[in-house]
């Protein structure tokens, strides 16, 4: 597909994706990830490595014995796939395919499965099958399981996989996890605009005149994983209301003089329970998070009778949704209130608590909060104040604990927002 000759290459390629193209075909590695602004050209160059994988698989199975090996081909949605990825073949090399009953289809001797990753019921798709490697257009927009389920599934000799993405939240786990690896055989490239060199002047200049500045600029042009537009708790600031262990040992942000409790219950979906101080300077502390998947209700029983002899008789604000997992606590000794689920009320209490930097989390004692909190983000639904029903679970228990505890005990300032 490329040619030897630069000035054949300059045609195809701009020097960023040059650069791209060279390490890849240098030595051997495992996940290579584009991520970045808007027409940087991180698809393209993806597409045109998705083909050279194709001719590579094949003659890894011709030499195995291996018919018809299989390559998996994911996007948000298989129109997603359609649109970023097949069309975009055509318009560039007139590939045409077909696809069966189970919209698969054959490229270069290598069956090619598609996978929509926007949801976990992409898992269902590949499951049990063995792939020679992976290409998953718009990563970031990936749910996680079906993101894991898809390297899982590539274990065929050699297998290799492929990423683009556009820049999310900077504690997004595709960042976290790959992009700021320092796995030597994961390789990440990071372009702008400004990379793209192909674009016409006037074109790009009305572009990044015509962004808005902040999250879209940062995002759309500069290529940097940023808070997102929509994020619920906007004021939440992990250089202020991140604080340690030895904070709070030290009585930095007060002495704390009580505790209570949230629990949000979860099997598929995280169950999560939370345990806040308050302390004698009017702060509250987020000072332990529990939080996992696929427990049954004696698992949170037991739990929270830990809790009880760790911090006292302290209120647990319940979701009140399972009245039997509630019955339970209350019959192992636990003191149950069920919790205020006024959704937009408790949420503009808590975020006036970030805002007044009166609430604050101890890092080292929470991981899931820290995946939520910037993903945690309002529905897209026109004329709707909803939140999102994904990345609440650890928020549902801090909300439950804040705005119920200061319902119940009348506190002055709960509607000063």
């Amino acid at each position: 597909m490329l040619k030897t000759k630069s000035s054949r290459i300059d045609k195809i390629y701009t020097p960023k994706q040059q650069e791209i193209y060279k390490r890849s075909v240098s030595k051997d590695w495992y996940m290579l990830i584009l991520h970045g602004s808007v027409r940087s050209g991180k698809t393209v160059m993806n597409n045109d490595l998705f083909l050279k994988e194709l001719i590579r698989v094949r003659k890894i199975a011709d030499k195995q014995g291996i018919k018809i090996p299989q390559y998996i081909l994911a996007g948000d949605s298989l129109g997603a796939i359609e649109k970023n990825v097949l069309t975009e073949l055509y318009n560039r090399y007139g590939i045409e395919v077909k696809t069966d009953k189970f919209n698969s289809f054959m490229l270069f001797g290598v069956k090619i499965v598609q996978v929509g990753h926007g949801n976990v019921n992409g898992i269902s798709t590949i499951r049990g099958m063995t792939s020679y490697g992976a290409y998953i257009n718009e990563g970031s927009l990936a749910n996680e399981s079906v993101f894991n389920e898809i390297m899982n599934r590539c274990s065929g000799q050699g297998a290799r996989i492929l990423v683009d993405t556009n820049p999310d939240n900077p504690h997004h786990w595709l960042k976290a996890n790959y992009i700021d690896s320092e796995n030597p055989n994961i390789l990440n490239y990071s372009l702008t605009i400004s990379d793209n060199t192909f674009l016409d002047k006037r074109y790009v200049d009305n572009l990044k005149a015509s962004t808005p500045s902040g999250m879209f600029y940062d995002r759309n042009i500069d290529g940097l994983w940023v808070t997102g537009d929509g994020a619920v708790y906007m004021d939440f600031d992990y250089n202020k209301h991140y604080i340690t262990q030895e904070d709070v040992d030290n009585n930095k942000y007060g002495k704390i003089i009580r505790y209570f409790a949230g629990l949000d219950w979860g099997f598929e979906h995280y169950g999560s329970i939370v345990v806040i101080g308050e302390t004698d300077k009017g702060n509250y502390i987020l000072v332990k998070e529990y939080a996992e998947q696929h427990q049954y209700i004696n698992y949170w029983v037991n739990l929270a009778k830990k809790i009880k002899t760790q911090y006292g008789d302290i209120p647990f604000y319940v979701d009140s949704a399972r009245s039997d997992g509630n019955n339970q606590l209350i019959d192992a000794g636990i003191y149950v209130e069920n919790g205020n689920k006024k959704v937009l009320q408790g949420i503009n209490y808590v975020g006036s608590l970030f805002r007044k930097d009166k609430f604050y989390i101890i890092e080292e004692n929470v991981e899931r909060f820290k995946k939520e909190i910037y993903s945690y983000v309002w529905s897209n639904k026109q004329g709707e104040d909803e939140v999102r029903k994904e990345y609440d679970d650890v928020l549902d228990s801090v909300r439950y604990a804040l705005y119920t505890d200061a319902v119940i005990r009348g506190v002055d300032n709960i509607y000063d927002l």
